[in-house]
């Protein structure tokens, strides 16, 4: 039987266990560093840098960590915040309108073209917009959940995913009939 997130946390603080801590990075590397590559549009080895500290930040909180939400949701809060000091080190506009997210069902497509073309048009996405739509339709986490990581009230991350979708049915449909 498989340990549940929590089990693995309980197992960290109270026997200090990194094996229980490798485990969930094992859990929840490929979608951390998946929504790091969307934020930095695909620089892989920033994302990688960024998912590095994230889960070095993570192991340093974990006692932090009040089981309030879910692990995941914790987990994506540090990366993004780990995504916005890196953004504003670099003197980046993060864009992240403080008040504002949502998404569904990414489509996990096997036409590499169309992937590529997906991947193209979300980086097209302003940055508030396409880091609602990659947390809810490809990672997916609730609208509730989302707006936990982001910080922002619900009905923004909500916005943010029906804005961006839209954005992403309209940019596809255009290449579709080019």
């Amino acid at each position: 039987m498989s340990l549940t997130d929590a089990d693995l946390v309980a197992r960290i603080l109270v026997d200090d266990d990194q094996h229980a801590f490798s485990e969930l990075v094992k859990r929840h590397q490929s979608a951390v560093r998946g929504l790091l590559r969307q934020l930095t549009r695909t620089d892989t080895a920033l994302a990688d840098d960024l998912a590095q500290e994230a889960f070095l930040k993570a192991y340093k909180n974990i006692r932090s960590f009040r089981g309030e939400a879910k692990f995941s949701t914790w987990l994506y809060r540090i990366a993004y915040n780990c995504f916005r000091e890196d953004a504003r080190r670099r003197k980046e506009l993060v864009g992240i309108d403080e008040s504002l997210l949502e998404a569904e069902q990414d489509p996990q497509t096997v036409d590499p073209a169309l992937r590529h073309d997906l991947m193209h048009a979300l980086a097209l996405l302003p940055l508030h917009e396409r880091t609602a739509v990659v947390l809810c339709c490809q990672n997916g986490l609730s609208h509730d959940e989302a707006s936990r990581v982001l910080d922002i009230p619900l009905g923004t991350v909500k916005t943010n995913v029906l804005r961006g979708r839209e954005k992403l049915k309209k940019t596809l449909a255009v290449w579709q009939n080019n």
